[in-house]
């Protein structure tokens, strides 16, 4: 199988007053050209849900045919989050290891491209809920080292200063999904590295806000409904207001059905192909590497 390309060529410089003004293509056409486009460029799910009640006897979390990737949220209840995460690490990961011709755990972009190209759905950890640290540094740290790639921002004080920036150090994605509008501007100001909403619901996102996760590069990924119409027009002012490198997918309501709709969709509505490669992959990928990036340079001492 060729290599996965995780760096389409994307421009930030397009607009949705071009998108607008292009010839959408007929019905046919759209559909053949979103089938071709998710088999070459599959989607990266950025929130895969799991059953509260966790155990080795568990599928996988269901997905869409065209999912290549899927970060595995680690959301768990109960008197001590803590433990129950690290519940849960423990059974996905025995999940994952006893699913080997379908399922890859991975800890990075590289890791990622490996498991397309052999034919695996590459499995990510988290995102980890904020509670779930415990207030402490060193439980994030040990999170990390278990494997956790994701941990979910949703209020800003002191400790989610420091817990950014060590989140920076480590190249864990800080995911701002559900956060205020205020937690998100003091956390984008505060870390190096993209931020991603791995599970986002742009009609609570003001404009300003959109526009500012554009200005730092975030990634909004945007659950998928069933009318891929409904979809579509989320996308359409995410695009427009954070730009062809802010949009992403969260995951597909009805994984049956797939994304095809919805890019068939995008495609009459002007999209061209190189933000659709952004949108299923691309973007959140790209914020995945620069997080990595950023985390090697602060290891050599390199970093700004």
């Amino acid at each position: 199988m060729a290599d996965l390309d995780d760096t389409p060529p994307l421009s930030a410089s397009r607009s949705a007053g071009e998108l607008a003004s292009r010839e959408p293509a007929p019905l046919d056409e759209s559909a053949s050209r979103a089938r071709s486009l998710l088999a070459a460029q599959p989607v990266v799910e950025g929130r895969a849900e799991l059953p509260e009640a966790l155990d080795q006897e568990d599928v996988p979390p269901r997905r869409a045919a065209e999912a290549g990737a899927q970060f595995w949220s680690l959301r768990a209840d109960g008197d001590d989050v803590v433990v129950g995460t690290l519940h849960r690490i423990d059974a996905i990961r025995t999940l994952v290891a006893g699913c080997p011709e379908d399922l890859r755990l991975v800890h990075s972009t590289a890791e990622m491209a490996d498991a397309r190209n052999c034919g695996r759905v590459a499995a990510l950890l988290g995102p980890v809920s904020w509670d779930a640290l415990g207030g402490s540094l060193a439980t994030l740290r040990a999170y990390q080292a278990l494997g956790v790639r994701v941990v979910n921002v949703t209020r800003f004080d002191g400790f989610a200063r420091e817990a950014v920036r060590e989140m920076n150090r480590l190249g864990l994605l800080v995911d701002l999904s559900g956060a205020e509008p205020d937690t998100v501007r003091q956390t984008l100001s505060v870390t190096k590295a993209p931020a991603v909403l791995t599970r986002a619901d742009p009609d609570a996102l003001p404009d300003d806000t959109l526009r500012l996760l554009g200005e730092y590069s975030a990634v909004c990924m945007v659950p998928v409904a069933v009318d891929p119409a409904v979809t579509a027009d989320a996308l359409d002012r995410v695009h427009a207001l954070a730009g062809p490198l802010g949009v992403g997918l969260s995951g597909a309501a009805d994984p049956a059905a797939g994304y095809a709709p919805l890019f068939a969709e995008l495609l009459r509505r002007g999209w061209d192909e190189c933000d659709l490669a952004g949108l299923a992959h691309g973007n959140a990928t790209r914020a995945l590497r620069e997080t990595e990036f950023h985390a090697r340079a602060v290891r050599l001492g390199r970093a700004p």
